[in-house]
C-alpha cells in the first residue's frame, strides 16, 4: 500500500475508510484548505503489538511520529500509548526531541511522518476536537503582557465558550487555589517568572482538559508555589485528568509519575513504571537505585570522559 494512503483512525491494519452520509446543509469551504492543514504521511504499516489503533483507553498516542530539520532526526518513529489517568514521565537530555514530541502531539508542529491522538481524535485530522480537549503549558511562555493575570485567565475560558457564570466562578477559584487573588489585577508584564508559570497554567486549566501537557512546569518555582502546584496536578489525576509531564527535575518526576519513558536521539529508549525501568538498566543494587540513576545508565551518561586537571 502506497505511504501516502490516508488511514482511518481506529481501523487497523488497514481498511477503507467507511462511507460518509451526505451533509447536505453544511457549506462549501469558501476557499482551499492550506496544505498545513492537511494530515501528514502515515507509515505503510501500524506497529503490530497495538493491533487496534488508538487502543481502548488510551488519552495520548502516537504512531510512527517522525520530524525532521533537514537532514537532522529530531524525532524518529515514535510509538507511544499513554492511559486515560495516567501521571506520565517524558524524560530525555537536552535536545532529545522532548519539546518537539510535545508541539506535534497538541498540534503546534506538524509532524514530517506518523501522527498523534487524543483518546480517538487524530490531533491532525481534526485539530479543533482536539484542542478543545488539551491544555498546554510550553516550555516557553508567551502571555498576553497588557492583560491583567484574571483577565488572562477569563480571555482563555471565553475561547472555550465557558458561561460567563462558570467562567467567573472558574477564574476566581483558580486565582485562589494558586495564590494569585492579591495580584490578579496586575499586569502580566509585572508578574515574576513563577507567577507567570501559575497565570499560564490557570489558562491551561480553565476548561477542565481531558489531557494537561507540561513542559518544564517547575522552571523556576519557588519550593512553595512548586508544592502548591504538585498538589493541583495530583488531584486532577485523581479525578481522571491525564497528565503528560516533561521534566529534568528527576526528584520531582519520581514522586508524581506513575509511569515513565526516555527519549534519546528522538527515539524511545524505555518505558514503564519505576519498577519496570530498574529491571532494565539492571546491575548490583538496582532496585534501590533512584530514577537519576536509571536515567543516566539508560543514556549512557553515568561515566565521565576526561576531567579537569587545569582545576587542581
Amino acid at each position: 500500500m502506497n505511504s501516502d494512503t490516508p488511514v482511518p483512525p481506529g481501523a487497523w491494519p488497514m481498511q477503507p475508510a467507511p462511507a460518509q452520509p451526505a451533509q447536505p446543509n453544511t457549506p462549501a469551504a469558501p476557499y482551499p484548505v492550506p496544505a498545513a492543514m492537511t494530515p501528514p504521511p502515515y507509515p505503510s504499516m501500524p506497529p503490530q503489538q497495538f493491533g487496534t489503533f488508538p487502543p481502548a483507553g488510551s488519552a495520548v498516542a502516537t504512531w510512527g511520529l517522525t520530524k525532521t530539520f533537514g537532514s537532522k532526526v529530531a524525532v524518529n518513529g515514535l510509538n507511544l500509548v499513554v492511559r486515560r489517568g495516567e501521571f506520565f514521565g517524558f524524560l530525555g537530555p537536552n535536545g532529545a526531541g522532548k519539546s518537539t514530541t510535545i508541539k506535534m502531539m497538541v498540534g503546534l508542529l506538524r509532524p514530517t511522518n506518523g501522527t498523534a491522538f487524543i483518546g480517538d481524535i487524530d490531533v491532525w485530522r481534526e485539530p479543533l476536537r482536539a484542542k478543545a480537549a488539551i491544555g498546554v503549558l510550553p516550555e516557553q511562555l508567551n502571555l498576553y503582557e497588557r492583560l491583567t493575570g484574571r483577565e488572562l485567565i477569563e480571555f482563555a475560558g471565553r475561547l472555550y465558550d465557558l458561561p460567563a457564570q462558570e467562567l467567573r466562578h472558574r477564574t476566581e477559584s483558580l486565582l485562589s487555589v494558586l495564590t494569585l487573588a492579591d495580584d490578579a489585577n496586575k499586569l502580566v508584564v509585572d508578574y515574576s517568572v513563577g507567577m507567570r508559570k501559575k497565570v499560564a497554567l490557570a489558562s491551561a486549566l480553565i476548561h477542565r482538559p481531558e489531557v494537561l501537557f507540561l513542559d518544564e512546569p517547575f522552571e523556576g518555582i519557588d519550593p512553595v508555589s512548586s508544592r502548591v502546584i504538585r498538589n493541583i496536578l495530583l488531584d486532577l489525576t485523581a479525578s481522571g485528568t491525564t497528565i503528560f509531564f516533561s521534566s529534568h527535575i528527576m526528584e520531582v518526576v519520581e514522586k508524581l509519575c506513575t509511569r515513565v519513558g526516555i527519549i534519546q536521539n528522538g527515539t524511545l529508549v524505555a518505558e514503564g513504571t519505576l519498577a519496570d525501568l530498574r529491571a532494565r538498566a539492571g546491575g548490583s543494587g538496582a532496585e534501590n537505585q533512584t530514577l537519576e540513576d536509571i536515567f543516566l545508565h539508560l543514556v549512557g551518561a553515568d561515566t565521565r570522559e576526561g576531567g579537569l586537571e587545569w582545576l587542581e
